[in-house]
């Protein structure tokens, strides 16, 4: 007998929920929303939500609309989002989630503060992500981006730095990213490091190693254009080599070899439970089990 478990820890964080909710609430009441980029990277979910009446739109298309109502995601927006809603008449509904938001106005604070003081402001994070654009935003587009270790190579250490990181990093990355710029600052010069990685995200590390650890086989379910899930599930791969991961359930075609009898399904902080139970159905159904 195979038995299929779903981790509890998994599915939504708050954020991600809230912009949910928030774009529920409104297509209840009208039928039609605009939302400036996928609400959640998951497809399936955008999906779902396509079928009620969001549509999902970039920046260029933002400048050509006029007297709608347009969503603003949990991952935040530059300054020059808001702008150009006013200038169109647009309504917008803010979903940025309070995590992010008050990452923003730090990092604006220091922006400010930074004319004066000329030291660089550094953001640990993927080049292009939408939350790290609103960041970016936040400094006129003078913040420098640190994906990976080669790119510490941009900075000059000769002058002040300050280190935000993108909520949904690991803590451990931005650990030895702090480290590495600590032991290349010249002597004398400031180094101010802000832990502004979510806890949400960074809580749910140990859970989900511990999950993967207890089963046979894992299914991690993300969409491919999840950060957060890339980063959980390479934990999840540390954890226990065994694991797959898979944006739906379909992708599963197979089935498992006979002396697999626990299966664990987890997730990223962009999937939805609804997906993860999918995909619990689908294991049981290819092998014999209800």
């Amino acid at each position: 007998m195979i038995n299929v478990e779903i981790d509890s820890g998994s599915g939504f964080c708050f954020g991600v929920v809230n912009a949910i909710q928030n774009a529920e609430r409104e297509l209840n009441r009208t039928n039609i929303l605009y939302c400036v980029g996928d609400i959640v990277h998951n497809s399936l979910e955008v999906e779902r939500l396509k079928a009620l009446g969001l549509h999902t739109i970039g920046h260029g298309e933002l400048e050509r609309l006029k007297d709608k109502t347009v969503l603003l995601r949990a991952h935040g927006e530059p300054p020059s989002t808001y702008e150009m809603a006013r200038k169109n008449r647009i309504k917008i509904i803010d979903a940025t989630c309070p995590v992010v938001l008050r990452l923003q106005q730090k990092i604006h604070s220091c922006y400010q503060e930074s004319k004066e003081t000329n030291a660089q402001l550094v953001i640990y994070g993927k080049k292009g992500h939408a939350e790290v654009n609103g960041l970016v935003g936040q400094t006129d587009g003078t913040a420098i981006v640190i994906e990976k270790m080669e790119d510490l190579d941009r900075l000059d250490y000769l002058r002040d730095i300050i280190l935000f990181s993108q909520t949904t990093k690991s803590l451990d990355g931005l650990r030895e990213i702090e480290q590495m710029i600590r032991g290349r600052i010249a002597p004398g010069v400031r180094f101010n490091s802000f832990d502004t990685v979510c806890r949400q995200v960074a809580n749910r590390l140990p859970g989900i190693k511990k999950f993967a650890s207890a089963h046979d086989w894992v299914y991690f379910v993300a969409g491919k254009k999840s950060s957060n899930g890339k980063m959980l599930f390479d934990e999840c791969l540390k954890a226990n080599p065994a694991s797959v991961s898979i944006s739906n359930a379909q992708e599963i075609t197979e089935p498992l070899l006979s002396h697999i009898k626990n299966v664990g399904v987890c997730g990223a902080t962009s999937t939805p439970k609804w997906l993860m139970e999918e995909v619990a159905v689908r294991i049981k159904e290819l092998n014999g089990r209800s």
